[in-house]
């Protein structure tokens, strides 16, 4: 276990400043980047009010000195001197806007500037959402998680604080150290502090009850076989992340690996103390207990109930959790799940009003997919992303005048790529697809153009990892070649002289997997293959994907995004994943050519940015030469619904996905 070190000695104040004040990424007009010699880091421009600024936690590093003063010279020219507040606050007892705000406020930076004309904007009104799954609008989820760290319009480019204040990247990239935000408030007022992180490492983390497995990601170098991070506290505002290993590939996956939030590295530890035996008696915790629904004595199942992660947002138990999010949930009925304006909000925009700009938001649920599309037509619901469908978007341009446009943007995902399970267990099956030509052939039997046009209405491109040819005869040439002959029927034969069948088991997560999955299937019987598509419920989906009992799907994988790492190890090889992950004690043992191409991922995830993107152009490579699955479309649309009147909705160069995480930004003009 990673011992906790408090130290005192050595305060890592030497960050080039925060993104607050004259934020370079905002719309501020001072802006200058301060640089160390020996270290890399964000890169924002700090605030006065700097904890980093104290003579008495300077530095002895000259050039760490030297960025600290740039960075204070530049925020004395655009520090905001006046905050407003949404009316919505008006005789509700608060403190006064500028007690609420952090001193080392945040002006937002969530889009790129190319992508979003910005537009300071005007307080009120209620966004309207509308989901089909209880517990859960995937919309809400994004516009109120908040990471540790932010990636503008979540490309990966560059890197700034958004929770955190800040951070400094060793040279040796074995240590992060990070500035939080003086005078964050959680939304009950309390401060954010080192305290809140020393007890979500030490107690949670570092707890085998609480936390049985270790995070991989926040083991050295983001592998199994790496030791679990060390804390070191520095002081109330500072603190270090130390690993064995260089991992400087943390920083991108706090900002955006995994849609991850600040909750798995910051929990408030003054709410939940009183649910930890370490503070709180388990006998004076029986009465919670009980009356949570538990056995007597389960503390444990009582404080993961207790403590809501970002995953949980959106159920009806955060009522009344502390959170840094935009919106907290506030009321949760069968129907309707209602957020309000976070008083303690961090983020300004550069005229110094309080972030959010509009004060609540109503989620709707409703029985299926289909309700969803008639809320939205009817002109009902404000936002939506995750429900939109692009085989809808007719019927979506069809009903503008209820008053909303219907955008086309980026899907962040390549949408439907197609898997065929090389570890299910059938020895003749594996000798079959785990033969590249094999998979050779299927590829070139797939017409990216006719899905194209038929199941994205020419909204989308061939892919661009592997290659795009169609070509049938050079297709049945590697069958021939591989030996699988074909009967009187022209049915091919397997080793084992029965015809030979891809099973499609798919099940509805998007409305464009059943129409494509069956394109695919009479593309592939063109090659005398016998291909055959069932459609099973989405939970079964899973269980079956997770035993292994998938032999071959359509899902979607995160390929346009570089940094999460999702090549669809889990899908095409689950039994080989498994043994990567385990390193080794599980699973079976992978060709080496796998274990090359897992090293090479890991390897990415674990560099930083920079270094990352030039081997993932090696990952890449390797996709291209064994296709491991098959990614045949890039650049698929996606569909956007958005109310007439709301303003700054980023363009449509930018990520559909991208325009949520700027939820915030959003108000509603006349």
């Amino acid at each position: 276990m990673a011992a906790v070190l408090v130290t005192a000695l050595i305060v890592t104040a030497a960050l080039t400043g925060c993104d607050s004040g004259s934020n370079s990424d905002s719309k501020s007009t001072a802006a200058n980047t301060a640089n160390t010699t020996n270290s890399t880091s964000s890169n924002t421009a700090d605030s006065s009010n700097s904890p980093s600024s104290n003579d008495a936690n300077k530095p002895a590093n000259d050039a760490s000195n030297n960025a600290s003063t740039d960075t204070a010279a530049t925020a004395t020219d655009g520090t905001i001197g006046e905050f407003h507040q949404s009316p919505y606050f008006d005789g509700k007892n608060l403190p006064d806007v500028k007690d609420r705000v952090p001193a080392d406020y945040k002006i937002t930076n969530e889009m790129n500037e190319d992508q979003l004309k910005y537009e300071v904007g005007t307080f009120g009104g209620t966004l309207r959402t509308v989901t089909s799954v209880a517990n859960w609008d995937a919309d809400v989820f994004v516009m109120d998680n908040e990471p540790l760290l932010n990636t503008p319009s979540i490309l990966g480019e560059k890197l700034t604080g958004n929770v955190l204040k800040d951070y400094l990247l060793s040279d040796d990239e074995k240590s992060i150290s990070f500035q939080m935000r003086q005078g964050l408030k959680w939304s009950d007022g309390e401060p954010v502090t080192t305290e809140d992180v020393r007890f979500t490492v030490e107690d949670v983390l570092m707890n085998k009850e609480l936390t049985p497995i270790f995070p991989l990601y926040l083991r050295s170098g983001g592998v199994a076989e790496g030791a679990p991070m060390k804390l070191e506290v520095i002081d109330d505002y500072n603190f270090k992340l130390v690993f064995d290993r260089p991992y400087g590939g943390l920083l991108i996956r706090l900002a955006i690996q995994g849609w991850r939030g600040y909750t798995e590295l910051l929990k408030p530890a003054h709410y939940l103390k009183q649910f930890h035996t370490k503070y709180t008696p388990l006998a004076q915790l029986e009465p919670a207990i009980k009356d949570a629904g538990f056995k007597k004595g389960e503390w444990v199942n009582l404080f993961n109930y207790k403590d809501i992660t970002n995953w949980k947002l959106n159920h009806a138990e955060a009522v009344g959790f502390p959170s840094l999010y935009p919106w907290i949930i506030t009321k949760a009925t069968k129907s309707v799940t209602t957020y309000e304006r976070n008083p303690y909000y961090f983020k300004v925009d550069p005229a110094g009003n309080q972030l959010p700009y509009i004060d609540k938001i109503e989620s709707t649920l409703v029985n299926d997919i289909e309700m969803v599309s008639l809320k939205t037509i009817a002109g009902e619901v404000d936002f939506s992303r995750e429900s939109a469908a692009l085989v809808k978007m007719p019927l979506y341009k069809e009903n503008e005048k209820k008053g909303y446009k219907a955008l086309l943007n980026n899907m962040h995902v390549t949408p439907t790529d197609i898997f065929l399970n090389l570890t299910y267990d059938n020895p003749n099956w594996q000798k079959v697809v785990q033969d590249v030509r094999f998979r050779q052939a299927l590829n070139l039997a797939i017409n990216r153009q006719e899905l194209i046009d038929t199941i994205y209405y020419g909204f989308a491109q061939p892919g661009n990892i592997e290659d795009p040819t169609f070509d049938l005869d050079q297709a049945n040439k590697l069958l021939d070649d591989m030996g699988l002959k074909k009967d009187a029927n022209g049915k091919r034969l397997g080793p084992d002289g029965k015809v030979f069948t891809i099973p499609f088991e798919v099940g509805a997560q998007a409305p464009d997997i059943v129409p494509y999955t069956q394109l695919i299937a009479e593309m592939w019987r063109a090659l005398g293959l016998n291909v055959t598509m069932k459609t099973i419920d989405q939970t079964l989906w899973g269980q079956r994907q997770a035993a292994n009992d998938l032999q071959a799907t359509v899902i979607w994988t995160h390929t346009p995004l570089w940094y999460m790492g999702d090549w669809g190890q889990g899908q095409w090889a689950p039994v080989w994943d498994l043994w990567h992950s385990s390193s080794g004690k599980n699973g079976k043992e992978p060709p080496e050519d796998v274990k090359k191409l897992y090293a090479k991922i890991d390897e990415a995830m674990a560099a930083k940015p920079d270094d990352a993107k030039r081997l993932i152009e090696e990952v890449k490579q390797m996709m291209k030469d064994n296709l491991y699955y098959f990614i045949p479309l890039s650049e698929v649309k996606q569909p956007l619904i958005v109310n007439d009147k709301l303003h700054n909705i980023p363009a449509d160069s930018s990520f559909a996905i991208a325009t949520d995480f700027s939820g915030e930004q959003f108000f509603f003009g006349k």
